[in-house]
């Protein structure tokens, strides 16, 4: 068996599907039944078996999985650390989608301003998602917000933001100089879907403060919330990145009164994979971006 048909083996154990598989190596899906067949082959016994509903890992295959993940760890952390020069190279950046689009252009701008010769892969994705990828080596660093479940990971806090009550400008509490969570318990929110993280941070505020906020609609994008909340479907809860990033007249956004919810945004990492100069770097420019290099 060859790294290549391992790798190959790892990504149809993880989708548990071939054509899947196939898609994301880039190769047809014969050609992938065929290396899979020769390693099974080589093996003189099934690695896989072929259901209705996909593909299950053989006793065989769980322990090919363990072992197949060391072998490709340690071959893609050698390549790496041999041609570590700490100014060239790749930096896998991976961001929930509350965060990537609104602090991550200036970022990497500045980093790519420093570091001409870096290539940056960006990837969007929601919380669990990145954690894994994180833990299997698949991303270098990924910036999500907490809380966070993240066993073997290292953590670092970047920054602490406000989110923002926004309303339309016709909205009853547009016009008020001060508003209290008690004033916007009775109106219905605008949230977005339950794999994002921000929910779970404007609910826990709320349940907090001894209310839970009645959901009316359930969106996937931030920029979603933005334009329901202008259409008077309810009001929301925005992170002041994106707060900053709004021009538009259609919505108004205001501080609540006493404590205010906030998010801690913060880097993930990886501290069983190798990690070059230019990720460590790409850390610490991070931190100071937030002005958290020495927190």
């Amino acid at each position: 068996m060859d790294i290549e048909q391992l790798r190959y083996f790892l990504k149809v154990a993880e989708h548990g599907n071939f054509t899947r598989a196939a898609g994301e190596i880039g190769i047809s899906q014969p050609a992938l039944s065929r290396s899979i067949a020769r390693l099974e082959q080589e093996l003189e016994q099934p690695v896989f078996e072929r259901q209705t509903r996909g593909l299950q890992l053989t006793e065989a295959g769980v322990l090919l999985q363990g072992r197949a993940q060391q072998i490709v760890t340690l071959v893609d952390d050698t390549r790496a650390e041999i041609t570590d020069d700490g100014v060239s190279g790749r930096v896998r950046v991976a961001a929930i989608p509350t965060i990537a689009p609104y602090f991550l252009p200036d970022v990497l701008r500045q980093f790519s301003d420093e570091f001409p010769a870096a290539v940056v892969s960006v990837q969007e994705d929601t919380t669990d998602h990145l954690l894994k990828s994180v833990s299997d080596g698949a991303v270098d660093v990924a910036i999500l917000a907490l809380p966070l479940e993240a066993r073997y990971l290292d953590i670092v806090e970047l920054l602490e933001e406000e989110l923002l009550l926004v309303v339309s400008p016709e909205h009853t509490l547009a016009t008020k100089k001060q508003v209290r969570l008690a004033d916007i318990e009775p109106h219905p929110f605008v949230l977005l879907g339950e794999a994002h993280c921000l929910s779970d941070n404007i609910v826990t505020f709320c349940r907090q403060k001894s209310f839970h906020p009645v959901n009316v609609e359930r969106t996937s994008q931030l920029a979603t919330v933005q334009e329901l909340v202008a259409l008077r479907h309810g009001v929301s809860m925005i992170p002041e990145m994106a707060r900053r990033l709004d021009n538009s007249k259609s919505r108004v956004y205001r501080s609540l009164s006493g404590t205010r919810p906030t998010r801690h945004v913060v880097a993930v990492t990886n501290p069983y994979r190798f990690q070059s100069r230019l990720v460590r770097s790409f850390v610490e420019h991070l931190q100071q971006a937030t002005g958290s290099e020495n927190g």
